[in-house]
C-alpha cells in the first residue's frame, strides 16, 4: 500500500476551489476547521435549524443551508451518517452540483454499493482520516496529523488524486501519512472490522465470559472486573506496541494462557462465521439489510438494543464505574458523542430519518 506525505502533495490543487463541508459533527468540525486553519476556502452546508449552525459560525465558518452551499462549491464533503446520504444526495446534492465537482466522503459505503451513483461527468474520492473528529483536530492543533487513506472512484477531470490528496493534507493526515486504497477495500474491511472485531465479536465475547462466570457461581462484581473493566489494560497495550508488545507486558502465566487457550475460544467454527459475514459484506446483502432497517424506522435495531441494554453486565457495570471517579472525570458526554456519527440534529441531511 502506497504511503503519501505532504511533500507528495500540490497544495495548489485546492487553489480558487471553494470546499463545502457538509455536516459540522464529529467528523465535520474536524475536516472543516483544519481546512480553514491550512488556508483552504471553507463553508458548511446543515440542514435547517440544525443545532450545529452556532458552533460552526462560532468557529468563524460561513454557514448555508446544504442545497446552496453545494451550489457554490468546488469540492462537496459528504460527512452525515450513511443512511442519510441516499436522500441527501438525491434532493439537496446532484441537482445543484457544479459542472466539473468533486464529491468526496470519509467512508466508501453509498458510492460502493450503489446507494449513491453519481454522474459519470462528477470526479469522485474519498478522504478517510483513521481516528474520531476529536483526534483529527487535536492532532492537528499541536501540529502533527492522523493518518488518512485515500481513494478514487471517479476521474473525469483527470486530477482527482491530486485534489483529494492535498484535502487530506489540508485536513493534517499528510503529517502523519496518507494511504492509497479503495472504495471497495475501506467499505469492505471497516464492516467487517466493526462486525467480526471490534463491536459485535468484543461485545459478544464479552458477555459470554461474564455469563460463564456467573452461571458458574462466581459473583458478578469479579466477573465484570475480569471480563469488561480489564479489557481496556489488553486493548491499550495491543494499541500502541501490538499483541507481541502486549505479551511482553502481561505476566507469564497471562501469556501462557492466551498462547495455548485462546484458540480454543476462536475456533474453526467462529472462523466459518467471520468468513459467512464477509461474504454478506461484499455481496452487498448487509448493506440491502441495513437500508431496509433504516427506512422501516430502524424498529429490530432498537429492540435488540433495548434488550441487550438491560443485560445484568450493565446493571452491575454502573454500580461499579460510580466507585471510579476517574472513569467520569476522563469519559466526557462529549467524547461518547463525539465517537458516534452524527445525529439528525447534527447533520444537514433532510428531515425524515432513514
Amino acid at each position: 500500500m502506497k504511503v503519501l506525505y505532504n511533500s507528495d502533495s500540490n497544495p495548489q490543487a485546492l487553489s480558487g476551489k471553494k470546499i463545502a463541508v457538509l455536516g459540522f459533527g464529529s467528523q465535520g468540525h474536524a475536516h472543516a476547521m483544519n481546512l480553514k486553519d491550512s488556508g483552504a476556502d471553507v463553508i458548511v452546508g446543515l440542514r435547517a435549524g440544525s443545532n450545529s449552525r452556532a458552533k460552526a459560525e462560532a468557529a468563524g465558518l460561513e454557514v448555508y443551508e446544504t442545497a446552496d452551499a453545494v451550489k457554490q462549491a468546488d469540492v462537496v464533503m459528504v460527512l452525515i451518517p450513511d443512511e442519510l446520504q441516499p436522500a441527501t444526495y438525491e434532493q439537496d446534492i446532484a441537482p445543484n452540483l457544479r459542472d466539473g465537482a468533486y464529491l468526496a466522503f470519509a467512508h466508501g459505503f453509498c458510492i460502493h454499493f450503489k446507494k449513491i451513483v453519481p454522474d459519470a461527468s462528477v470526479n469522485v474520492f474519498m478522504v478517510a482520516p483513521k481516528g474520531p473528529g476529536h483526534l483529527v483536530r487535536s492532532e492537528f492543533e499541536a501540529n502533527n496529523g492522523v493518518p488518512c487513506l485515500l481513494a478514487v472512484h471517479q476521474d473525469p477531470s483527470g486530477d482527482a488524486r491530486e485534489v483529494g490528496l492535498a484535502y487530506a493534507c489540508g485536513a493534517g493526515g499528510g503529517r502523519a501519512g496518507v494511504l492509497e486504497t479503495s472504495f471497495r477495500e475501506e467499505t469492505e474491511t471497516d464492516l467487517f472490522g466493526e462486525q467480526a472485531v471490534l463491536c459485535g465479536g468484543l461485545s459478544e465475547l464479552i458477555r459470554a465470559g461474564y455469563e460463564t462466570l456467573t452461571e458458574a457461581g462466581y459473583s458478578p462484581e469479579m466477573a465484570y472486573f475480569e471480563c469488561l473493566h480489564e479489557v481496556k489494560l489488553i486493548t491499550d497495550l495491543i494499541h500502541k506496541h501490538g499483541i507481541t508488545g502486549m505479551r511482553k507486558s502481561i505476566s507469564n502465566t497471562a501469556e501462557y494462557g492466551d498462547l495455548s487457550r485462546g484458540k480454543r475460544v476462536v475456533t474453526d467454527e467462529t472462523r466459518k462465521a467471520m468468513k459467512q459475514i464477509l461474504s454478506e459484506i461484499q455481496s452487498g446483502s448487509f448493506a440491502d439489510e441495513w437500508m431496509a432497517e433504516c427506512a422501516a424506522g430502524k424498529p429490530k435495531m432498537a429492540a435488540q438494543a433495548e434488550k441487550e441494554s438491560t443485560h445484568p453486565i450493565e446493571q452491575i457495570g454502573r454500580k461499579l464505574r460510580a466507585m471510579m471517579p476517574w472513569l467520569k472525570s476522563k469519559t466526557t458526554d462529549a467524547e461518547l458523542a463525539d465517537a458516534k456519527p452524527q445525529t439528525s440534529e447534527e447533520h444537514c441531511a433532510v428531515g425524515a430519518k432513514g
